[in-house]
C-alpha cells in the first residue's frame, strides 16, 4: 500500500485512521477483512475491491456506485442471498490473490461523493448479518501498517501522527541527524522520546556495559538474562529501539579530543555526561562544528532523610552561547549524592523531558515565545526557571 497516497488523500486517510484494512494496488482500493455471512449461516471474512479514481497521486470522487467482493455471496442472518446490493458474479481475476467474485450495486440518490462514504456503506450493509450471529466481529481490525524505508524511518505506520493529523508537523525532523552522548538515566530516556519523531538517523555514544543499577534508571524493564549479558548500553538500547525505527547507530566508545569528529555533520547533540572536563572539551568543539546542542545537568544532596534536587537544561548555539560559562561547570566535584543513588529515574525522565521539549521548540514543533536558552527545575519547590532568553 502506497501510505503517502493515502496520507495525501482525506477520505482514504479516514478509512486507515478509523481502522479498515485498506490497500491501494494497481489502481483498485482494496479492503482488507469484512465479515460476511454465508448461505450456511457462517460467518466468512471478504474483501472488497473499487476501482480507484485518480489524477496522479489526488483521489478524485468516485465514478461508479457499484463495487466488487472477493468471496461468497454475503447473505442475512438466515442464509438468503442480500438481495438489495447482487449484480452479477464476474469470477474475474484481478492479482494472482484478488478474485472479482462478486460484483454489487448499492446506489446512493447522488452517488458517493468520496471512496470513505463508498467503502463503509457497503460494509455497513455486508457486515449487519455477520454482528447479529456474532456481535464481537468487526471490519476495523486496526492492523499494523508496515513501511518501507523510502516511505519511513519507521517500520510501521505512525497511525498517532497520522490520527493527529501533524504529519505536516513532524516534516520539521526529517533529515535530523541527532547524537546522544550518555545513555545513563537521562540520556536513555532522551533516547526514548527522540526515537518517536521522524528523525533520520540517532547516533549514541557510551563505552559503559547496561548494568543491573542501570535497569532502575532507564524506561522499560530489562530481563535478568540481558542483565547477565552485559550487553554494551548503546547496543542494549540500539537493539531495543530499532524494533521501532532505522536510523539508531550505536558507536560504544567515549567522546574524546581523539574521536570528536564523530559529531561533525549532525544537526543537534543532547550531552548527558556527568563529567564537568568531559562537557567542556565537548561543547567548545560543538560550538566549533556550528551544532547547537542541549546540555543537561541534575543535582542532588540528603537534607533531613529528604532527597534535594535541582535539575537543568542549557541551550546552545553559534549564535549565543555567552551564557553558558554561568550556567554548566568546569571542573569534576565529588560531594554529589547523585553519582551513587540510582533510584530516580523520575528525576532522569523529567530532566530528559526538560531537554526534549526545548529540542522540539527550537526546531518549530512547538511555539517558542520565549526563547530561553537555560532551564531549571527546583524540585523541591515545584519552581520551574526560564533565563538567558533572546525573545
Amino acid at each position: 500500500m502506497s501510505n503517502k497516497l493515502v496520507n495525501r488523500n482525506p477520505d482514504l486517510k479516514r478509512l486507515r485512521d478509523e481502522g479498515f484494512e485498506i490497500e491501494v494496488r494497481g489502481g483498485h482500493l482494496i479492503a482488507h477483512h469484512i465479515p460476511y455471512v454465508n448461505s450456511n449461516r457462517e460467518v466468512k471474512i471478504g474483501k472488497l475491491i473499487s476501482t480507484l479514481e485518480l489524477n496522479n497521486d489526488v483521489v478524485l470522487k468516485p465514478n461508479t456506485h457499484q463495487i466488487y467482493f472477493m468471496g461468497e455471496h454475503p447473505c442475512n442472518n438466515d442464509g438468503s442471498i442480500l438481495a438489495a446490493i447482487f449484480h452479477s458474479v464476474p469470477n474475474q481475476k484481478l492479482f494472482d490473490d484478488i478474485i472479482l467474485n462478486q460484483y454489487f450495486s448499492n446506489k446512493p440518490p447522488y452517488g458517493y461523493e468520496n471512496y470513505y462514504d463508498k467503502v463503509t456503506r457497503y460494509i455497513e450493509l455486508i457486515i449487519a448479518p455477520a454482528k447479529s450471529i456474532d456481535p464481537t466481529v468487526t471490519a476495523n481490525t486496526f492492523k499494523v501498517i508496515e513501511c518501507s524505508e523510502d516511505e519511513s524511518v519507521f517500520h510501521y505506520l505512525d497511525s498517532n501522527s497520522s490520527r493527529a493529523n501533524i504529519n505536516f508537523i513532524n516534516e520539521k525532523f526529517k533529515g535530523q541527524r541527532i547524537g546522544i552522548i550518555g545513555l545513563g538515566g537521562t540520556g536513555s530516556y532522551i533516547l526514548d522520546l527522540v526515537a518517536k519523531t521522524h528523525v533520520e538517523e540517532i547516533l549514541l555514544f557510551d563505552s559503559d556495559e547496561f548494568l543491573m543499577h542501570n535497569a532502575f534508571r532507564a524506561p522499560g524493564a530489562a530481563t535478568i538474562e540481558t542483565l547477565n549479558a552485559q550487553h554494551k548500553k548503546v547496543d542494549y538500547f540500539a537493539a531495543i529501539y530499532s524494533n521501532l525505527r532505522r536510523g539508531i547507530i550505536p558507536h560504544a566508545e567515549k567522546i574524546t579530543e581523539q574521536n570528536i569528529e564523530l559529531l561533525k555533520g549532525l544537526s543537534f547533540v543532547f550531552i548527558c555526561v556527568d563529567s564537568n572536563i568531559a562537557r567542556g572539551m565537548i561543547i567548545s568543539n560543538l560550538l566549533s562544528f556550528c551544532i547547537p546542542f542541549i546540555d543537561v545537568g541534575l543535582g542532588v544532596e540528603i537534607k533531613n532523610d529528604s532527597l534535594c534536587a535541582i535539575l537543568r537544561a542549557t541551550l546552545g548555539t553559534a549564535v549565543k552561547h555567552d551564557h553558558l560559562k554561568e550556567r554548566i561547570g568546569t571542573v569534576d566535584a565529588d560531594d554529589n549524592d547523585y553519582s551513587t543513588n540510582i533510584q530516580i529515574a523520575d528525576l532522569n525522565a523529567m530532566n530528559a523531558l526538560m531537554a526534549v521539549l526545548k529540542w522540539k521548540r527550537l526546531f518549530g514543533f512547538y511555539k517558542d515565545l520565549k526563547e530561553e536558552h537555560n532551564i531549571t527545575y527546583d524540585v523541591n519547590t515545584g519552581q520551574l526557571l526560564n533565563d538567558d532568553t533572546t525573545a
